[in-house]
């Protein structure tokens, strides 16, 4: 399997070798400034301890405090949290907000656990990281697994511990616990704003067919969001099975079966088929929203959709990176496609240092300014640079980073 940090290592490469970076600057920016690794007991329901290993990785705070979720999954390890704490710095410095790069983990599979099992597990990380995270040092938030109500566990847990009641140590906390309107749908919504901006640049059509490969909170708001607008969302997968209609998925009919089944598979008027098969499906756009290395050289040649938009971390490798480069289909990178969800997670952390709540319209506003803006700076730097957009989108932040380092 391709180790997620050494392919953020090899995207440094490819972008770095389009424009001189100081070579000091380049030394440093290769490793993390922190790396924490602790043991979690925690008490099962059936009365018998479990320990299980948390992560916090702190890659770069030039910017500000770090910044980026925290997920529950069997597969995360160091290497994992490694890579994604390195995107989220660039990630940060894409969409020019005034925070810098972290990634949390547990290696645990939450899907079997109770409420009670998940809070303690979120109050005992929280436990072990409370003196490595806080409102000016390092803001995590949800990401695979996680959710409003572990983070609202996380930030009661500091709060008891520091005396903190701010509730800025974490975003993404529940609307009345301090989160931000609009913060659940914000991943998806800037990757939509992307798209928008994009879309003529990248040849597409005014209504776009589109397969989505991942069917949780990004996934299924995006399908939400680009059904609504008039484009036609035909494929759809999530880690059980994947649904194909060339005519078009009746969105909110299968998001309600999703609640009811917890699955895609066997939706009414759609053939289940593989769930790899959702990335070869021929579209217009491909939306990667599920896990890192999905889209990778043994099956790149597949591919058939016209632009892939990123809404995973890390979802194609280097090599494919380069192979659908050189066949002309343009990637929009993650580091510019999903930043909407840390972008709203900035907003909530604001909202909650200065004690303002703004209301969702306002929230969207801001993040629409942001992305529309970005995005077409980064088009343009592609351009320039006669490259892709996820080399034009390293370019720019490492740009940032190395002068905010200055």
């Amino acid at each position: 399997m391709n180790n997620p940090f050494e392919n953020a290592l090899a995207q440094l490469e490819r972008a770095t070798s389009l424009v001189s970076f100081d070579p000091d600057f380049l030394r440093v920016i290769r490793h993390p400034n922190r790396q924490v690794r602790i043991s979690i007991p925690v008490k099962m329901d059936d009365g018998r301890l479990e320990v299980f290993e948390g992560y916090r990785v702190q890659f770069n705070n030039a910017r500000g405090p770090y910044k980026g979720g925290i997920r529950f999954h069997q597969d995360t390890d160091i290497e994992e949290v490694k890579a994604l704490a390195f995107w989220m710095a660039l990630k940060c410095a894409v969409v020019n907000i005034p925070m810098g790069g972290g990634k949390g983990g547990v290696t645990v599979d939450p899907k079997p656990f109770t409420d009670g099992e998940k809070e303690r597990l979120a109050r005992g990380w929280m436990r072990g990281m409370a003196d490595v995270v806080g409102p000016q040092k390092d803001v995590p938030a949800p990401d695979v697994n996680t959710t409003p109500q572990i983070m609202e566990w996380m930030a009661d847990e500091y709060g008891k511990i520091t005396g903190d009641t701010s509730g800025a140590v974490i975003t993404g906390k529940p609307i009345e616990a301090g989160g931000s309107q609009g913060r659940g749908t914000a991943t998806a919504q800037g990757g939509f704003y992307v798209f928008e901006t994009l879309r003529e640049k990248l040849g597409l059509p005014e209504k776009c067919t589109v397969a989505i490969q991942g069917f949780g909170n990004a996934g299924q708001v995006a399908a939400q969001l680009w059904s609504q607008a008039g484009h036609k969302v035909i494929a759809v997968s999530d880690s059980r099975a994947a649904i194909v209609n060339p005519e078009g998925l009746d969105i909110e009919a299968l998001v309600a079966h999703k609640a009811s089944t917890r699955s895609v598979g066997g939706f009414d008027g759609a053939q289940t088929i593989d769930s790899m098969e959702v990335l070869y499906q021929i579209c217009d756009l491909l939306i990667p929203a599920a896990l890192e290395n999905q889209i990778h050289e043994e099956n790149v040649e597949k591919i058939q959709a016209k632009v892939v938009l990123e809404l995973a971390n890390g979802p194609t490798t280097p090599k494919a990176d380069d192979n659908l480069f050189a066949r002309g289909i343009p990637v929009v990178p993650d580091i510019l496609a999903n930043a909407g969800g840390v972008t709203v997670s900035t907003f909530e952390w604001e909202q909650n240092i200065k004690k303002e709540n703004w209301s969702e319209e306002e929230v969207f506003d801001k993040l629409k300014t942001i992305m529309d803006r970005e995005a077409l700076a980064i088009a343009d730097k592609a351009v320039q640079l006669n490259t892709d957009l996820r080399r034009a989108a390293f370019v720019i932040a490492l740009e940032r980073i190395q002068t905010a380092m200055e």
